[in-house]
């Protein structure tokens, strides 16, 4: 991936982590009040969206040299969001299920944070390359 298209793919995949996450609040906010649960495959496909941005970040992030680590982190990460998004509902059914409701918000919201420091590092190194800085992992 050449540096624009690097940098046009990052700006995508982080509006549409933001636009998802305005979304999924949104959506989640009304269904932990008991409204618009017919709306809940929606949910679902915003979310997979979410995480498939996500992962594009995470690919972009290895191509420019981000810590290992992190975008391994990022990985998997994504796996954990949909693995807990679509099981959530048989998890702890009954009064305790707020658990797993707080839950799948923070590992959503995590999820959300992961994207924008990946799509930060891929910038920065961009930018290091730029200046012919070297790589730094």
């Amino acid at each position: 991936m050449e540096a624009p298209t690097l940098s046009r793919t990052v700006t995508i995949a982080r509006g549409i982590v933001r636009l998802a996450l305005i979304v999924q609040l949104v959506l989640g906010s009304l269904f932990w009040a008991g409204n618009a649960t017919s709306l809940v495959d929606l949910h679902q496909f915003v979310g997979i969206v979410l995480v498939l941005s996500l992962e594009t970040l995470v690919f972009a992030a290895a191509r420019a040299g981000v810590d290992r680590p992190l975008v391994v982190l990022a990985g998997l990460w994504g796996i954990v969001v949909v693995v807990l998004g679509l099981s959530q509902q048989n998890l702890m059914v009954g009064s305790a299920h707020w658990v797993i409701q707080v839950l799948h918000l923070l590992v959503g919201l995590a999820a959300v944070g992961l994207s924008e420091v990946l799509a930060g590092r891929i910038q920065r190194q961009g930018s290091r390359a730029a200046r012919g800085e070297p790589r730094l992992s």
